[in-house]
């Protein structure tokens, strides 16, 4: 049944708003008697725009803050760079404890929202908005978990204004938002809490390091110089063996590959493997339900279930599945990221867009799945999951490609010592994130104690 919200004209005038989304009751409120309310903008002293600019993973230039590195409540290190002079950098330079606020994207990514810390030699791009809170009213990590909260998010979300599979929130609506204003002791409280994350979340990725740099070593990647010949010749043997006939598979990088899988005990993909499958496409989403990963939710060797979505509307089936230790590779667009399914997401469904990898119990004994997903994530596995694909506007990896990558099988003892590291990582990500649930639901206390009833 249809639901039939009334507004009167005054209210619509009042906010300058007619589209119904905005007088939405989930998310209109009033502020209890005797507390302290103010648009955001009232407690900014910088609210801007970033660089409008093409960036380029070469390593030219200044690390530049995109949507993509806005994760768990923090400004990950960027992955791509802004070719700018000092004096430009120097105009849109990151400062310690500065906000990033995501202001475009699919509607639910608008609004994603994180604090730099350590990312201080980093700018930013135009579809971020740069907040900069006044520390004597509002402190920048009692700003960042607010707009993190359920709450929050629903007033990012009634000041977006949506059009086709995108929605933007501008920097004039940002400073719109109401915003509770607890006393500096209650914030700090907070802010502590989100400092003790930032912590934990160094100390996983330092862990995160010592397994990469210990897989490195023990299969030499670290040595590995590529080759770049001005020409390069295959035989028609090598044609009718691999049953390709375009010349990128034919590139000398990858033949120091396979030289180098060669120098270790190896299996292909498909005899490691119970049958690879793609999983199941939903478009229909809710609340409660099933969680349904997406390529989306692979990030960093990872599933992360901070964001992710579930359903009600699919039936589980055997192929449709993941289970604990599968581990699922993106097969379009961003081919071949990676990630491993951990035990609190067992039993979730998985998009058709990802192909999923089950080591058999034989395989077991002598490939353990971490070091099978950690090798996938390196320079070895993304550049085979590149090779064996397919495609001419859009790469794309399907089953028989993937299952033909061969997987060199380093010592048992070395696999469990980098399977340690693996582990302390991801107890101090869980460490983290506690962390930064416990100050999400501090803020939260605020904010009911702070509306009426």
């Amino acid at each position: 049944m249809a639901a039939i919200n009334l507004v009167q004209v005054s209210e619509a005038i009042t906010h300058n708003r007619f589209s119904a989304e905005f007088f939405d009751p989930r998310y209109v409120f009033a502020p209890a008697v005797g507390t302290e309310w103010l648009p955001i903008g009232r407690v900014l002293k910088k609210c801007e725009y970033g660089l409008s600019i093409s960036m380029n993973s070469a390593g030219q230039g200044f690390p530049i803050f995109r949507m993509n590195e806005l994760d768990g409540c923090f400004a990950q290190r960027p992955a791509k760079f802004a070719n700018i002079s000092q004096t430009e950098f120097n105009s849109s330079a990151l400062r310690e404890n500065d906000v990033l606020f995501n202001r475009t994207n699919s509607f639910e990514f608008v609004g994603r929202t994180g604090i730099v810390k350590d990312q201080t030699d980093c700018t930013f791009a135009s579809y971020l908005i740069h907040l900069v809170p006044d520390a004597t009213r509002l402190l920048p990590e009692f700003l960042t978990i607010f707009l993190n909260t359920s709450f929050g998010i629903g007033q990012i979300k009634r000041r977006a204004m949506r059009s086709i599979n995108q929605a933007n929130v501008s920097g004039s609506e940002v400073r719109k938002i109401l915003i509770h204003l607890p006393g500096l002791s209650l914030q700090q409280e907070v802010a502590n809490l989100v400092n003790a994350a930032f912590v934990k979340q160094r100390d996983t990725l330092s862990a995160y390091v010592a397994a990469q740099n210990l897989l490195n070593t023990a299969l030499c990647l670290d040595k590995l110089i590529f080759q770049k010949p001005v020409g390069y010749a295959a035989q028609f043997s090598e044609l009718e063996s691999s049953r390709r006939c375009d010349a990128d598979y034919f590139q000398p990088m990858y033949k120091q590959l396979d030289a180098l899988a060669a120098n270790y005990p190896n299996k292909r993909i498909k005899t490691i493997s119970e049958k690879l499958v793609t999983g199941i496409y939903s478009s229909s989403y809710s609340e409660k339900g099933i969680p349904y990963i997406r390529g989306t939710d692979v990030q960093s060797g990872y599933i992360e279930n901070m964001a992710i979505l579930k359903t009600g509307a699919l039936k589980p089936t055997l192929s449709s599945i993941a289970k604990e230790d599968d581990i699922l590779v993106t097969r379009v667009g961003s081919i071949g990221v990676c990630g491993i399914v951990e035990k609190e997401l067992a039993e979730s469904f998985f998009s058709d867009n990802l192909i999923r990898i089950r080591l058999t119990t034989d395989s077991k004994v002598e490939i353990s799945p971490n070091y099978l997903n950690l090798l996938l994530n390196t320079t070895y596995g993304q550049m085979q999951m590149l090779r064996y694909s397919r495609g001419s506007v859009q790469q794309r990896l399907n089953q028989s490609q993937l299952a033909q990558i061969p997987i060199p099988i380093i010592q048992w003892q070395r696999q469990q010592e980098i399977e340690h590291f693996l582990m302390q990582h991801r107890a101090a990500k869980r460490e983290s994130e506690s962390l930064l649930c416990r100050a999400k639901t501090r803020v939260e206390q605020l904010i009911e104690a702070a509306v009426q009833p």
